[in-house]
């Protein structure tokens, strides 16, 4: 320890006699560092002090420099604040309580706001920068304190915005956590809500590769916060819209939340019949059919269903094309095209449960009367058909609970084995259907 001490005192004595052998009169180059040249030589060895004491991990006496450079002329360097983030931040980490550590990160975000009074103009390393990195210790340290947090967020993308130098990583924790806070904070309200999605959307028009997991972040926000209501939604589109309402972008961004609220106004559905017009696309049609089959319009549903699924030419986006039209016509009970678009589906995809789901509910709507045992051979057909699909769609809670209580009504009405004696049918034997949805397929006979 006392070498290091030693050698300590050696670096400090050289340090001194450098600056004493510098002339410092020359204002423009030392000015900065105090009003004679006794203050500026005084000031310049207390930096390197500054300096020495943080690289030895002596914060203490570190801050005794820093308070003094503050004091006496913080317009000098930026190192000066750089280094005082620096100290008091090793200090945080060596707090003995949480207040002491809260006082200490106190005196980081006090020493990055006085950066900005006497560095908020330089052209690189200015407001914005500061703010930035004052932003970033933030995210660190102030989670608990959401208004503070949100603060010195806004702060940071406020003053990003006005320079031109925007980082939308921080854009999109800002945003994450005013809407997470809207349903907490009453201070939050949904008007703040809008009006930041409104003035920082346009920030991620036009953006790298990399930055689409912030954008992501982004809409994710919005689209999950309780202020993005239709009627939200609606306010605040329908004046975009009216303003420019050739705006394909808009449109799409519209129509993507409102269908991600699942909105059924009659502004949602102008809007997106008007996108998919100028755009057509199978997304925009899964668009258009949710919101006509939560209003019970299952016509024009089916409608933008299949003209989407006529032009398109990717079987990965026909497959949610056919599940879609599968489930509305087995509501319908038009069971032909039912069956239909769930045999085209499995042929895309046999891993895809719907289309046993549906196919087992077409196979139960017809009765075989050349069984011999009533018509109630297709039940084996229905049955297996949902087994599968129960099997196939276990992370889907409630289709799995309707699976399992179809097949649970399909067993019930398995021929008894009486009837299956007398038709010389044995259980375990392997049948195949005769007749209806389900005929060619091979089944196992089962009693009631």
């Amino acid at each position: 320890m006392k070498s290091v001490k030693h050698l300590l005192v050696a670096v400090a004595m050289l340090a001194g006699f450098s600056a004493s052998a510098q002339d410092f009169s020359d204002d423009r180059v030392y000015g900065k560092w105090g009003t004679t040249v006794e203050e500026r030589q005084e000031n310049i060895l207390a930096s390197n002090y500054l300096k020495e004491a943080i690289d030895a991990k002596d914060f203490n006496r570190a801050a005794h420099y820093f308070q003094l450079l503050l004091e006496k002329c913080p317009e000098a360097s930026q190192q000066t604040f750089a280094r005082g983030v620096t100290i008091y931040k090793n200090k945080a980490q060596r707090a003995r309580s949480v207040e002491q550590k809260r006082m200490f990160i106190d005196s980081v975000l006090y020493i990055y706001d006085q950066r900005v009074v006497y560095f908020g103009d330089h052209s690189k390393n200015g407001k914005d920068y500061i703010l930035d990195m004052k932003a970033r210790d933030m995210l660190r340290y102030c989670t608990t304190d959401r208004p503070l947090l949100r603060s010195g967020l806004k702060d940071a993308v406020d003053a990003a915005v006005e320079a031109g130098r925007v980082n939308l990583d921080i854009v999109a924790s800002y945003y994450k956590y005013l809407c997470e806070d809207y349903e907490y904070d009453d201070s939050v309200t949904s008007e703040m809500v809008l009006a930041e999605y409104e003035r920082l959307s346009p920030l991620f028009a036009e953006i790298s590769a990399e930055d689409e997991q912030y954008k992501e972040i982004f809409e994710n926000s919005f689209g999950m916060s309780g202020a993005a209501s239709c009627d939200n939604l609606e306010t605040l589109f329908s004046a975009k819209l009216e303003a420019d309402p050739d705006n394909t972008a808009l449109l799409a961004q519209a129509v993507a939340l409102m269908s991600r609220a699942q909105c059924t106004s009659d502004f949602f559905f102008a809007s997106t019949e008007k996108y998919y017009t100028v755009n057509p696309s199978s997304e925009t049609a899964l668009f258009l059919a949710q919101g006509f089959k939560n209003r019970g319009e299952n016509d024009k549903a089916l409608k933008y269903l299949r003209e989407a699924l006529a032009v398109e030419a990717d079987p990965a986006k026909k497959e949610p094309l056919y599940v879609q039209i599968a489930l509305i016509e087995v509501t319908n009970q038009n069971y032909t095209a039912a069956a239909e678009a769930a045999r085209e589906l499995r042929g895309i995809n046999p891993e895809n449960g719907y289309s046993y789901f549906i196919l087992g509910q077409c196979y139960a709507s017809t009765t075989c009367p050349e069984d011999k045992v009533g018509g109630t051979t297709v039940y084996w057909a229905a049955y297996d058909a949902m087994a599968q699909a129960a099997n196939l769609l276990k992370d889907e809670p409630e289709v799995l609970k309707a699976a399992q209580q179809l097949m649970n009504a399909y067993r019930a009405a398995f021929p008894p084995q009486e009837q299956c004696f007398f038709a010389e049918l044995s259980a375990g034997d392997r049948y195949t259907i005769l007749c209806g949805f389900a005929k060619g397929q091979t089944t196992t006979v089962r009693y009631r």
